[in-house]
């Protein structure tokens, strides 16, 4: 079996990693997450390894500078996230359709380098004011933080025409189905059409 690429993305909040997660969980799609690189703090329920492979600022720029990311973006001032070769080469070794939670940014990369072996698909909230709700009820940001989102979620909503398919994500369950669709459609079809 030849791996595929599904790429989700979405602004911060939009259920993407929720997504993801039950994508991965589903035995019939044989997918396994790329763990992307981060400069950010972990969070406190993050494992390094499993959720990210964090990084400092500087050992971040070191990687660049080596060339070891397929992709990678400043999301942030010092916040970095990217897609390590090494971490693309040992999913396609194990013949496993590769799910990448990315950034928007990040997602139109992936989708230009991979072309017709990836799916992109893009995560969109029903409303910015919907998104913001959700981030509030994280309580993981600061006042400072969540403005910072929301402008760059307003800046991600034009991305949205750059993918292959667009979900909405106003019943959790019901763009959870439609994403597994388009997945098991994409992975079984052949490289002919």
């Amino acid at each position: 079996m030849d791996s595929k690429i599904i790429i989700l993305s979405a602004p911060s909040g939009s259920g993407k990693t929720t997504i993801a997660a039950e994508i991965l969980n589903d035995p019939a799609l044989k997918c396994s997450f790329s763990v992307s690189a981060t400069s950010r703090t972990p969070r406190a329920h993050e494992t390094n390894g499993m959720h990210y492979y964090f990084l400092s600022p500087e050992q971040f720029r070191q990687y660049i500078s080596e060339d070891k990311f397929v992709e990678w973006e400043e999301v942030y001032q010092d916040q970095h996230y990217g897609t390590l070769h090494s971490e693309i080469e040992k999913l396609t070794s194990q013949g496993q359709n590769i799910v990448f939670d990315v950034d928007v940014k990040g997602g139109v990369r992936l989708k230009n380098i991979f072309g017709k072996q990836a799916l992109s698909i893009f995560i969109m909230p029903p409303s910015v004011e919907e998104l913001q709700n959700r981030l509030k009820k994280r309580n993981t940001e600061s006042e400072e933080t969540l403005k910072k989102r929301i402008s760059r979620a307003n800046e991600e909503l034009m991305f949205a025409d750059k993918f292959d398919v667009v979900v909405v994500n106003d019943d959790l369950q019901k763009a959870i189905e439609e994403v597994r669709t388009h997945i098991a459609k994409f992975t079984t079809q052949t490289d002919e059409k």
